[in-house]
């Protein structure tokens, strides 16, 4: 039989790396998913104007119920505005986690969106840097 501090131990254990797992995945882990050639994508839209007008009407409509209108994140939603995003992840970093989304961590996938309009939304996430 199993002492009661025994059982404690692994059960802290497993807390420990449910959580360490967890903050892997939120901190950026998708990233090193991330094939070279995605990395390395250019967005076709990027010092538009018009661009990131559209992008934060997509992001309005499909984004902010998660990320919030201002894009700062929620308790289970990271923010946009963070330094990973606005400067470790590059377009084509952020175009391949709106393809692909990050299911584990309750990202869907906007392919449905089309090139353009995910182009629209990196242009309007971008633009918030500093902000």
């Amino acid at each position: 039989m199993t002492s009661r501090p025994a059982l404690f131990f692994i059960a802290a254990l497993l807390i420990l790396g449910c959580a360490m797992a967890v903050f892997a995945t939120s901190n950026g882990a998708w990233l090193t998913n991330v094939a070279q050639r995605e990395h390395e994508r250019v967005n076709p839209y990027r010092d538009q104007p018009d661009a990131v007008s559209a992008g934060r009407r997509i992001f309005l409509d499909h984004c902010a119920h998660c990320h919030g209108k201002d894009a700062e994140g929620s308790k289970k939603r990271p923010s946009l505005k963070s330094a990973r995003v606005q400067q470790q992840a590059t377009d084509g970093d952020l175009h391949w986690l709106l393809v692909n989304g990050n299911r584990s961590q309750g990202m869907p996938s906007w392919v449905k969106l089309g090139d353009p309009q995910i182009w629209q939304v990196i242009c309007y996430v971008k633009s918030l840097h500093g902000t």
